[in-house]
């Protein structure tokens, strides 16, 4: 299954880019799978809140 994020809005400055919660995209836990064309990464949030994006 397939979920579309919710974007979300932080002003005017970002608004012509898509935005989106990490949190959603972890769906309450701290982990998410992007692919890019067939490659697989994971992104992670740490414990300390930094995003962590790996191959």
């Amino acid at each position: 299954m397939t979920l579309q994020p919710k974007t979300i809005e932080i002003g005017h400055i970002a608004s012509d880019l898509p935005t989106y919660d990490a949190q959603q995209l972890v769906m309450n836990g701290d982990q998410a799978r992007i692919v890019l064309d067939d490659k697989v990464y994971t992104l992670r949030i740490t414990r300390a809140g930094k995003l962590i994006l790996t191959k």
